[in-house]
């Protein structure tokens, strides 16, 4: 059981990351996007229910599919989208673009290469831990990245120091067009953390009560000074892993079967039958977020490119 207060908060955060990202899709088959999405549709609980309980200055890390956990912290969604048109008003001044995002504000930080965030996430728990700052660093990963050379050591330096970290995995069944099943030894990545000495557990990551109460001790943990752990959220991406995908791949019927999972709708019944609210506030609230995506677009759209010279600046040499 968790509290009014939190239940209409995890919906605002799922349906802020549902909208934003439907009109990213939008925007995408506009032509007003570089390059490839990948969009965070279907997953919003993890993100909601793990985020839910992180201060603006735990530093959060993530994958290519990174927009779900930076919505999910709070970022300013004009910057965001105007990053992902390429413009000089975006979080990195249109340099990073859709995989790039860095906001620092939120301490946070995304990038493309599949499981390259994990120790980058081990950076700044040390830096939390040498310096006393009581904090948790967060890393999101797809189960793909789980395979990665970088996910084992990650786990392993981790617990070896103790670093106040905590490894969400989304377990969305695919690895691009690979099945879970044909990729990994173990049915459950959260098993592999014994390897490592440290707690793994597995939540629904359809339900976004579950993920928070999944969550809640494992980031305490942390945040007393006892170590990391794993948890694996069961999930699915409603679209494909970008959007020129046809998901061809998919089994007759997965597709459907999960989205009768969908975890907004389900919140919002949870809601309404605890007298938490009506569906006429819930409405209101979705409205109020459709309005703030939309001005957010607007202002992407009317921001200006950068200029070129701004390419050499910002660089390490």
């Amino acid at each position: 059981m968790i509290a009014k207060d939190v239940a209409l908060d995890l919906y605002r955060r799922m349906v802020r990351i549902r909208i934003f990202e439907e009109k990213t899709a939008e925007v995408w088959h506009q032509g007003l996007i570089s390059g490839e999405v990948h969009l965070y549709v279907g997953q919003e609980a993890v993100s909601a229910g793990v985020c839910a309980h992180l201060r603006a200055e735990d530093p959060v890390e993530a994958d290519h599919r990174g927009h779900g956990p930076l919505l999910a912290k709070g970022v300013d969604m004009k910057r965001m989208m105007a990053e992902l048109l390429g413009r000089k008003t975006g979080l990195c001044q249109g340099k990073g673009g859709h995989m790039h995002l860095f906001d620092r504000s939120l301490r946070f930080g995304s990038g493309g290469i599949i499981g390259g965030a994990l120790p980058l996430a081990l950076g700044s728990a040390l830096a939390n831990k040498m310096r006393r700052q009581n904090l948790v660093s967060v890393v999101f990963f797809g189960d793909g990245a789980a395979n990665q050379g970088a996910f084992h050591e990650s786990l392993n330096l981790a617990a070896v120091w103790k670093l106040p970290v905590l490894f969400v995995c989304h377990d969305n069944r695919w690895a691009v067009s690979v099945p879970k099943s044909y990729s990994t030894a173990v049915p459950w990545n959260a098993q592999r953390s014994a390897a490592y000495g440290m707690p793994g557990e597995v939540v629904d990551g359809m339900d976004a009560v579950a993920v928070y109460n999944a969550a809640k001790p494992l980031i305490e943990r942390a945040r007393r000074g006892e170590g990391p752990s794993l948890l694996e959220a069961t999930c699915y991406r409603f679209r494909g892993h970008f959007e020129t995908d046809n998901m061809a791949y998919l089994p007759p019927g997965e597709l459907e079967e999960w989205k009768a999972k969908d975890p907004i709708p389900k919140l919002a019944r949870q809601i309404v039958e605890q007298g938490w609210g009506s569906n006429q506030d819930l409405e209101r609230i979705k409205a109020e977020i459709q309005s703030e995506v939309a001005k957010a677009a607007e202002f992407a759209e009317s921001s200006p490119w950068p200029e070129p010279e701004l390419a050499s600046k910002h660089v390490f040499v």
